[in-house]
């Protein structure tokens, strides 16, 4: 169900973070990041290189309704921040999208990414594949205009961890984000009716996050909300992008 947003009324009704040690206890790395495994979704198999993280039940929140439809990708410029595998890019060609922009700041989860979407998907007519190696948004060429932009962002509030492989995939925090909405406002990457998913549960400080993003002119809402039972609040936030500038005196003058 969705939830429009209301000034500051939307970020006051979110919750607050966890405790630390609950947040710390419910996000503890897996022992075998550092081997080689499998990870199979949908019919499709994937190969784990080490260092690359295997998706949870919050990536599949998006991956699956990249694959039905709920967030539609077809015939439209897509871009997964934080590629990692490669499922979502996967779904969104396999969906149809004009255009599948990969970006994550690891050079292995891009080059896995590459390599599953040419197994996966191969060479599709109507689909360009561009895999980025990119710290945020850095890499992506300033003439892109993004129709939909996909982060299941590692913004846990607590550092669970010194490995920085989990550290890059678990905990960098709100300001990751920050950085994040300020590229995409400044640049102006989102296409005028874009829109932005973003996953994050209350192990993440959801009233930093989004209210970063308001200030920046962005329009969040709930597009889906999950409770695991167990303390963890699941939200999928769509959010749109600022209204462009209004033009000054001499941009007026000139149009009339």
């Amino acid at each position: 169900m969705r939830h429009p947003a209301t000034d500051s009324a939307f970020v006051d009704q979110l919750p607050p973070p966890l405790p630390a040690d609950q947040v710390i206890a419910l996000n503890q790395p897996r022992a075998d990041l550092h081997t080689r495994r499998q990870y199979t979704w949908q019919g499709w198999t994937f190969d784990v290189p080490p260092g690359v993280f295997l998706p949870g039940e919050t990536s599949r929140l998006i991956h699956q309704r990249i694959l039905d439809g709920t967030i539609e990708v077809r015939d439209r410029v897509y871009a997964a921040m934080g590629a990692g595998l490669g499922v979502e890019a996967v779904a969104a060609g396999t969906r149809g999208a004009r255009a599948v922009h990969a970006l994550d700041v690891h050079p292995e989860s891009v080059a896995t990414t590459r390599d599953h979407y040419a197994r996966l998907v191969g060479d599709r007519p109507g689909t360009t594949f561009v895999p980025l190696v990119s710290d945020v948004f850095a890499a992506l060429p300033d003439d892109v205009r993004l129709d939909v932009v996909t982060f299941n962002p590692p913004a846990v509030s607590r550092r669970v961890s010194d490995d920085p492989d989990v550290v890059r995939n678990v905990c960098v925090g709100a300001p990751l984000l920050a950085r994040f909405f300020t590229e995409l406002a400044e640049r102006r990457l989102l296409a005028a009716d874009g829109e932005v998913f973003l996953a994050l549960s209350n192990t993440a400080d959801l009233r930093a996050i989004i209210g970063q993003a308001q200030s920046l002119g962005f329009r969040p809402e709930v597009f889906h909300r999950h409770d695991w039972q167990d303390g963890v609040l699941t939200y999928l936030f769509r959010l749109t992008p600022p209204p462009p500038p209004s033009p000054g005196p001499a941009e007026r003058e000139a149009t009339a």
